[in-house]
This record gives structure tokens, C-alpha cells and sequence, in this order.
């Protein structure tokens, strides 16, 4: 024979409660968690809505500043808010 669980509204209530009082004590709503200061290459394409190539002709062309870590390239946050702030005022 198996048990069957029922969860009801009020235990989904309780687990949200606990659940939103746990992430405020670990502070995930901080601002400066959610903005990091080194981005991957994808992260950056997803914010400039650039593909890859073009992001690659930034690098070549020595636009945008770069880290290749093990294959992979990092961006600082604060360049690429330089660059957006650079072509606003173009």
C-alpha cells in the first residue's frame, strides 16, 4: 500500500512565508548581488542584444576589455555600462 500526501493552500501559504523570510535573511534581493562585476560572453549579448560575432569584433577591435579565463571570456560590468553610456551619447 502507498500513503498519498496532500498539500493543501495553507501549506503552500506557509512554505512561501518561510521561503520569503529565508531569502531576506540571506539578502537575495540585494542590489548588489544581482549585479556582478564580471559578466560571461552570453550574459553580455543578452544585455547589448549583439550576437556573437559582433561581440567577437569588439574584442578585435579592441572596444571592450576583456579576461579569457580556461577558454572562457569575462567582461567587466563597469565597461560595458562605459560602452552603453558611449553610444547613448553618440
Amino acid at each position: 500500500m502507498t500513503t498519498l500526501d496532500l498539500i493543501t493552500r495553507e501549506d503552500l501559504e506557509a512554505f512561501k512565508k518561510e521561503l520569503f523570510e529565508k531569502l531576506e535573511k540571506l539578502n537575495i534581493n540585494n542590489e548588489s548581488y544581482k549585479e556582478k562585476q564580471w559578466l560571461r560572453s552570453s550574459e553580455v549579448r543578452k544585455l547589448l542584444k549583439i550576437s556573437a560575432g559582433t561581440l567577437q569584433n569588439l574584442r578585435i577591435k579592441g572596444v571592450l576589455k576583456y579576461e579569457k579565463l580556461g577558454g572562457i571570456f569575462y567582461y567587466a560590468h563597469s565597461d560595458i555600462e562605459q560602452l552603453l553610456g558611449e553610444i547613448g551619447r553618440s
